[in-house]
């Protein structure tokens, strides 16, 4: 499945919301990352992020959609991390 995770967590979480989103997704933006994943992994990271979280002052919000293509993408200026590789 394609997701996009947002969070928003206290200054004293985020880099380790930072690492931990990275491990599972692409970084596309401060606090935004996207990627495929698998059931499995999503459920994995949400577990981690929680840990992670004090959800009484801190969010993470998940879009799923079950492929990419499924979803229009537009990007107006810089494309901070590009996910092209050449070899």
């Amino acid at each position: 499945m394609y997701v996009i995770a947002v969070y928003d967590v206290n200054t004293k979480r985020v880099a380790k919301m930072l690492k931990l989103s990275r491990r599972y997704l692409n970084w596309i933006q401060n606090s935004v990352f996207e990627g495929n994943i698998t059931p499995v992994k999503l459920k994995e990271y949400k577990i981690k992020a929680r840990k992670i979280m004090n959800e009484d002052e801190d969010s993470l919000i998940i879009f799923q959609s079950r492929h990419e293509d499924w979803l229009e993408k537009e990007i107006i200026g810089i494309d901070k991390n590009p996910l092209d590789i050449i070899l």
